[in-house]
């Protein structure tokens, strides 16, 4: 049977919806049965480093091998798949793009650790999606363009728009790839033993192998098949966790009996002895490091000096070269400048002072929101910025989804405009299966964790713990801080990143489990890095190069230019991913922020108002991402101290950096409107062209 994928056609037909049925059913059937298989292997005794290179290699083989069959050099397939993928798969291939290693790896990390509080990424992101269904995807394919810079440069009839959008869209997804494959790299290192840093190389060729050959015909194609995994893996724990302690099959309908069993151990944690022997602990290496902020100069080189005899002591007693290596390596890791201990030691002061409260820093799971409107003057001041954040978040969320631009160049590869309104409602029900289920899955952790590890002795504590903690301390650490040999809550250091990876594992699941979930954890990291690789490319190429620099350049140039560009851009991307410079939800956030103050008020200006002109659409794009840079920059700590900005953090109206957004959207918003007004209105034709976007478009229409 002919690789249905492999022609070019400007339709999409009901043979070819046939053949789509029958090899991804076939590819399903076949999945399950490789599962299984190993399965049984592992029974048979085969080692966990071979169910993992196993995982690793057949789906990246089988992402590789779409990649290959459907590799193009024609523009109209390269850059929106021909515009023939039918609204189902089209959904599902976008739900993919959508649910990143944020989604699959951070959410329910996120949800962990902030309980409440973590809700404002479900509702913000399945918000935005409604945002796109009812004021951008239709529009924006009747307008039939490649991408989201072509769209507003042709609206606007300037180039200079254009490039403006071209820039902002590298930087949205330049930032938001790095994310991808920081979390490539994570589980490709766990997956395969390998140290991270080759695990994101090693991953980073799975991410080329689809985008670089054949571009948004083999990205798509792609990303339904990572869909599948992706999903599968992420329902199957958490249906066990559900069974295991609930005895339902249906986790998103019980969790909240859950909710109920983990607030009542929240009140007995609280008040356990050995949880306030930790905090007491905590507190004071907490004092200890404020006191050496007090003088860093002199307690750095108290602590060189201390470091220094230390090694001169084991050396003069003959100690075992382990102790030595150990003293040295101590000595070594020391700030080397006053700056880099100040920076350093605050950020562990933050830390300290953090895990120096009950529950090991973490909020109680089901309480809104921080503090207490009916306490005092503190207390209600806290509820009130902790509620303000939330509604924030949420709608930097919401409106930073309508201007992702590898989510809004989707609505380019459906035949019809009604199809790209039915795509959206694809997408909405293929991520609502997993946000959905997201929060059902937090709560059944945290109550294996406080239920099964807390209180467990140090001597007895699962395997892989120690292997995660070689993975990166920072994502999962233990140490006995109270000397009683029991693991405490507040003795548990879990980074976010890892809670869905470990979730296996923490149920007692088979290995072949944990193998799957970090397959569908690396094929939603694939997924969307492929299109964001792909957006940046095409904003170089196709936007910058083509529509600007050079408008007579070949449809085999213009493509071949766009893979070079891709390539280069990939590796850029894992370079930078390598120094492992924030965690993952971090990042993406601060992308939604982006892409909501440079797009979405030019977006929808664009289509909803006639007066709207260029000069309206480039300053509200500079004022709203120049509003929103500036404010993350200053109000983010680590920020601040990468670009050696004196002072504290300042934080407007108590808002966090990771919603610098709420700031950037409505003063972009305000500068359109009003640069638009006091410059001369956009010619008929484009009024006119705005007017035909509005205009209802025939079932049938491309």
């Amino acid at each position: 049977m002919p690789f249905p994928f492999a022609h070019a056609g400007s339709r999409s037909s009901p043979a070819l919806k046939v053949r789509l049925n029958r090899i991804y059913a076939w590819y399903t059937l076949g999945f399950a049965g490789f599962v299984l298989l190993l399965a049984l292997l592992e029974r048979l005794g085969l080692s966990k480093s071979w169910i993992g290179f196993s995982f690793l290699f057949a789906t990246v083989g089988v992402y590789a091998g779409i990649g290959i069959l459907s590799r193009t050099t024609d523009p109209d397939e390269y850059y929106v798949a021909g515009r023939r993928v039918p609204a189902f798969y089209n959904g599902m291939a976008t739900g993919a793009d959508w649910m990143s290693a944020a989604s699959f790896i951070g959410m329910a990390g996120t949800l962990y650790l902030s309980g409440y509080g973590g809700l404002a990424f479900v509702l913000g992101w399945t918000g935005g999606f409604c945002l796109v269904a009812l004021g951008l995807a239709p529009y924006l394919r009747q307008f039939g363009k490649y991408t989201v810079p072509d769209f507003l440069g042709d609206r606007y009839g300037s180039n200079a728009v254009r490039l403006i959008a071209a820039l902002a869209a590298i930087g949205v997804s330049f930032i938001y790839v790095v994310a991808q494959i920081y979390g490539v790299g994570l589980i490709t290192a766990r997956l395969s033993g390998l140290t991270f840093e080759i695990g994101v190389f090693v991953g980073l060729g799975g991410v080329l192998v689809c985008s670089f050959l054949g571009g948004m015909r083999a990205v798509t194609w792609t990303q339904v098949a990572q869909y599948i995994i992706l999903i599968v893996a992420y329902l199957v724990p958490v249906v066990w966790l559900s069974v295991k302690q609930t005895g339902s099959p249906l986790p998103q309908a019980v969790y909240g009996y859950q909710v109920q069993k983990i607030s009542e151990r929240e009140r007995e944690l609280s008040a356990d002895p050995g949880e306030q022997q930790v905090i007491q602990v905590l507190r004071e290496r907490a004092a200890e490091r404020a006191q050496m902020l007090r003088d860093v100069p002199a307690a750095l080189a108290r602590e060189r000096a201390t470091a220094s005899r230390e090694v001169a002591r084991l050396k003069a007693e003959d100690a075992p070269l382990a102790q030595i290596q150990v003293a040295e390596k101590r000595l070594a890791v020391l700030p080397k400048t006053p700056a880099e201990a100040r920076e350093l030691w605050t950020r562990q002061l933050a830390a300290l002072e953090t895990r120096a409260r009950p529950l090991g820093g973490m909020p109680p799971h089901a309480q809104a929101y921080a503090g207490n409107p009916r306490g005092g003057a503190p207390e209600q001041r806290l509820f009130d910025e902790s509620r303000r954040n939330f509604l924030a978040l949420v709608f930097c969320l919401v409106v930073g989804t309508a201007g992702l631009p590898h989510i809004l160049n989707r609505c380019y590869t459906t035949p019809s405009v009604r199809e790209a309104r039915e795509s959206v409602g694809w997408s909405l029900l293929f991520i609502g299966l997993l946000y959905f289920t997201a929060p059902a899955l937090a709560v059944m952790v945290k109550f294996e964790v406080f239920d099964t590890l807390v209180g467990t002795p140090f001597a007895q504590l699962p395997g892989w713990i120690s292997q995660w903690a070689k993975v990166d301390p920072g994502l999962l650490s233990v140490s006995d801080i109270n000397r009683d040999g029991l693991l405490q809550l507040g003795e548990m250091q879990i980074g976010g990143d890892i809670v869905m990876l470990v979730t296996p594992e923490l149920a007692g699941l088979p290995y072949v489990v944990s193998g799957m979930v970090a397959a569908g954890g690396l094929a939603a990291a694939l997924s969307t890095a492929d299109g964001l690789l792909l957006t940046i490319s095409s904003a170089l190429a196709h936007d910058i190069y083509h529509r600007v620099l050079n408008p007579r350049a070949s449809a085999a140039k213009r493509v071949m230019v766009s893979k070079t560009l891709l390539l280069l851009t990939a590796l850029a991307a894992a370079a930078v991913a390598a120094q492992k410079p924030a965690d993952i939800l971090l990042l993406v956030s601060a992308a939604f922020s982006f892409a909501g103050a440079a797009f979405v008020p030019a977006l929808l200006l664009g289509v909803f108002w006639k007066r709207a002109n260029a000069w309206g659409a480039m300053a509200g794009m500079l004022v709203g991402l120049g509003v929103t840079v500036y404010y993350m920059v200053t109000a983010h700590p680590w920020l601040r101290a990468a670009l050696k900005l004196a002072g504290p953090p300042e934080l407007w109206w108590g808002i966090q950096p990771i919603s610098a957004g709420v700031f950037g959207i409505p003063a972009g918003l305000a500068a359109a409107v009003l640069v638009s007004l006091l410059t001369p209105a956009p010619t008929r034709g484009l009024a006119e062209l705005v007017d035909g976007l509005r205009r209802p478009a025939r079932p049938s229409e491309p």
